[in-house]
């Protein structure tokens, strides 16, 4: 098997989701994010092998306005722009408008009779993303987050939050497993990287995270963790994102996703030395952050030929950034 595959138990060919049915989807905005929604999709095109020709869908809340030049690039790339309404208070929350995205991608996917791939728009594919395909039986396809930060531990209690996490989602006690974050390498309880999960929509998972999300965001108990830490108020969308998966699925339905999927190219330098590539060639997708603008990618990590020339090629055409304040 191949190394994507051998972290998916390898199944056969004919009993992965068949690669015609399969949809990208990612929330959408103005601006910078213009430009990163028209590049995810660029390298969708060139570099996703087989799955190249997947349905591709950017999410955009209803009231956002952007630029002709990009839907025009859009259009041309095939890639379909789907509105969506969003209240003015959770496009005021952080990520509050990724989360209401998500579920309505699920409801068109669970329609169109697709596998569904939610990822962050600041990604790039590098190769065929043959590992987000899903085993028989697996109705989630995740990568642990990041860094702990207000991650639950899983050699403490619960804490305060999170308590009140488990019993607004209703969370089974039985189905609590160790997660390894895939940087800092804490065990924690489950917490899922929202950046990248790949679904059967036909198990409703990121329509009940938007409802559990749109019901708990604003309850007056949250209040004082927003107010103690801004980090609660950011990470939220995790947080319930994890209660809701927890509540709804086995841990057997959940595989976790190659390291190499989502890989965070903006923290290779604490990648664990174990799992670090040495190219970015050899990465299946990979998030970026600042590094494309600041042009920090060409030191961060060896870039072979063709992914480097082309993704030179695009970014001359970015406007330069703008000098810090």
């Amino acid at each position: 098997c191949s190394a994507s595959r051998r972290f998916a138990g390898c199944p056969d060919e004919q009993r992965l989701q068949s690669m015609s049915d399969v949809t990208f989807a990612f929330a959408f905005a103005a601006g910078e994010a213009e430009r990163e929604t028209v590049l995810l999709v660029e390298s969708l095109r060139t570099f996703g092998g087989r799955l190249a020709g997947s349905k591709v869908w950017t999410m955009l809340p209803a009231p956002v306005v952007v630029s002709d030049e990009t839907l025009a690039a859009l259009d041309n790339l095939n890639a379909d722009v789907h509105r969506f309404e969003v209240d003015a208070d959770a496009l005021n929350f952080p990520f509050a408008a990724k989360v209401y995205a998500a579920g309505e991608a699920e409801r068109l996917a669970v329609q169109n009779d697709s596998l569904l791939v939610w990822t962050d728009r600041g990604a790039l594919v590098v190769q065929e993303p043959d590992a987000l395909l899903l085993p028989p039986g697996k109705a989630l396809g995740y990568r642990p987050v990041d860094h702990t930060l207000i991650g639950s531990p899983f050699d403490a209690p619960l804490d305060p939050f999170w308590s009140l996490i488990y019993e607004y989602c209703n969370v089974p006690a039985a189905r609590v497993f160790p997660m390894t974050a895939s940087v800092d390498r804490r065990v924690l309880r489950p917490y899922f990287n929202a950046g990248m999960l790949v679904v059967d929509p036909r198990r409703g998972l990121l329509q009940r995270w938007h409802d559990d999300f749109d019901r708990l965001y604003r309850l007056p108990e949250f209040r004082p963790f927003y107010e103690q830490d801004v980090r609660y108020a950011i990470f939220m969308h995790q947080a319930v994102l994890a209660g809701t998966v927890l509540s709804m699925l086995r841990p057997g339905e959940l595989v976790e996703l190659l390291h190499l999927v989502n890989y965070p190219l903006h923290m290779h330098g604490d990648y664990p030395a174990d799992l670090k590539p040495a190219r970015l060639n050899d990465v299946v997708s990979a998030r970026y952050e600042e590094l494309l603008r600041d042009g920090a990618w060409q030191q961060v990590i060896r870039v072979d030929e063709p992914f480097r020339g082309w993704l030179e090629e695009r970014l001359a055409q970015w406007p330069p950034a703008a000098p810090a304040a």
